[in-house]
């Protein structure tokens, strides 16, 4: 289990990260490309969930670097990473920190990061990337 004060800790600990309000929610932010944010569901979204209920709060939104890097977390089947319809074509997952475990909560953090970081910034802190890739 995580908190949101965990996704910041996790966030302001990478280089050059800024912690902003995007929509009355936080938002981290590295060059001025936000790579993760806090995303309660609006009241569509909770409509498209029907009569199942949502995932329950709170819930971060992550980037990844592609569709075909976000079709790979989720068919990782992780415990807590989904998607909602909303974010269908759209380079982000979902997490929701009520289960999600930190050790995976990091990992996705240190992606979006490098999702957004410049490449040099990046290369200069992950020489390597991230589990193997290199960026």
């Amino acid at each position: 289990m995580a908190s949101i004060d965990d996704v910041a800790q996790i966030a302001l600990d990478l280089p050059d990260v800024i912690e902003g309000v995007r929509h009355g929610n936080r938002t981290w932010s590295v060059a001025g490309k936000g790579f993760a944010w806090e995303r309660p569901f609006s009241k569509a979204d909770i409509k498209r969930f029907g009569d199942s209920a949502p995932p329950a709060g709170p819930i971060v939104a992550v980037r990844v670097a592609d569709l075909g890097e976000k079709e790979a977390v989720l068919a990782m089947q992780t415990k807590g990473f989904f998607t909602i319809p909303h974010f269908d074509g759209y380079a982000a997952v979902l997490i929701q920190l009520k289960t999600v475990t930190k050790r995976p909560l990091r990992e996705a953090m240190v992606d979006a990061w490098l999702a957004c970081a410049p490449p040099k910034l990046a290369q200069e802190h992950f020489p390597r990337g991230v589990r193997g890739r290199g960026r």
